[in-house]
């Protein structure tokens, strides 16, 4: 996930949280009409709708079934990363950020209580820069996107999905081995961090994309995704990148987005796609918040602001369970 300290993170996770009711609707039993504002308390709206964090491991309290901290409801899903092409590579600074604790409690709320998405995984995705066998063909920059998609999807296959997509996660995070995790220089190894060429072509950049896309899609049940925002995203495959023909237009792809942002979690909880102070989820690549690929927003602590939950910074999300289908 973009952010500067990802590189001290311990762990990742994503925890998605109950979907609540109608926005005007009636407490049973009581004959009281429930504002937008008081259902957040019981869960994430309108309907279909779930929250929940990608951050250190959160500590869920209570026994099975979990509810989930800081915004009320069901824990309803955990996404976490299942791999990193740092880490993969041997680099120093690469990272596995997981919790298998959370990993657990979510796939529990899922297939006994079914409740939420259960859990999730998402790739921290090397460009073409970082390839070890980079020679500036889009032939190669496809085949080291779908060995990353392999190995993935090998890791993966250690435990349980439940959710049905499997992340990209393509951004320009700001830490070591390599500052734009190889989508806009080419570095002399991928673990050097010292940057040999300037600059990479945005159709190179979209091979590698693509090989990671297809080989999920080819080779397991799973659909591929991507996580990124609308400033990374033109960074790397051009300013233009909302129009067709452009190496960046990905409007029929599944998106996770991280912008924009707020620190004021529990004043400012989004309902639907939109802050209560009205910002809305901006997507990617040709999509909006109302394209029935926008599936996920990170809205707080994802975009380099930390937020304070657990003395230091959760990231939290929504999700929309019924697009997903």
């Amino acid at each position: 996930m973009r952010r500067t300290w990802l590189a001290l993170a311990a762990g990742l996770a994503l925890v998605l949280t109950s979907a609540g009711t109608a926005a005007a609707t009636v407490t049973a039993g009581t004959g009281k009409a429930v504002t937008a504002a008081e259902q957040r308390l019981a869960g994430d709206g309108p309907p279909g709708f779930w929250w929940g964090t990608d951050s250190y491991p959160v500590t869920v309290p209570g026994s099975a079934p979990y509810r989930m901290p800081f915004l009320g409801g069901a824990y309803g899903g955990y996404i976490g990363m299942t791999g990193s092409w740092s880490y993969w590579q041997g680099c120093r600074g690469g990272f596995i950020a997981f919790s298998s604790t959370n990993a657990a409690q979510a796939h529990t709320n899922y297939v006994t209580y079914h409740t939420g998405i259960g859990d999730g995984a998402y790739w921290f995705m090397g460009g073409p820069g970082v390839d070890p066998q980079w020679n500036g063909s889009s032939t190669e920059a496809y085949a080291w996107g779908a060995r990353q998609a392999a190995r993935a999807l090998a890791d993966i296959a250690n435990g349980h999905m439940d959710y049905p997509v499997v992340w990209m996660d393509i951004e320009l995070p700001g830490v070591a081995p390599a500052n734009d995790n190889g989508w806009n220089n080419v570095y002399t190894s991928p673990c050097s961090g010292v940057v040999k060429i300037r600059g990479v072509p945005a159709a190179v950049d979209r091979a590698d994309f693509n090989g990671f896309y297809d080989y999920v899609a080819a080779h397991s049940k799973f659909k591929p995704g991507v996580y990124s925002a609308p400033v990374v995203w033109n960074s790397i495959f051009g300013g233009n990148s909302a129009s067709p023909g452009s190496p960046g237009y990905i409007p029929h792809v599944d998106q996770w987005t991280y912008e924009p942002e707020t620190t004021n979690y529990t004043g400012n909880a989004p309902f639907g796609f939109c802050l209560k102070s009205g910002g809305c989820a901006q997507f990617f690549g040709g999509a909006s918040n109302s394209s029935s690929n926008a599936l996920m927003w990170q809205w707080s602590g994802g975009g380099g602001v930390v937020n304070g939950i657990g003395g230091f910074n959760g990231d939290l999300d929504q999700i929309d369970a019924i697009r997903q289908n």
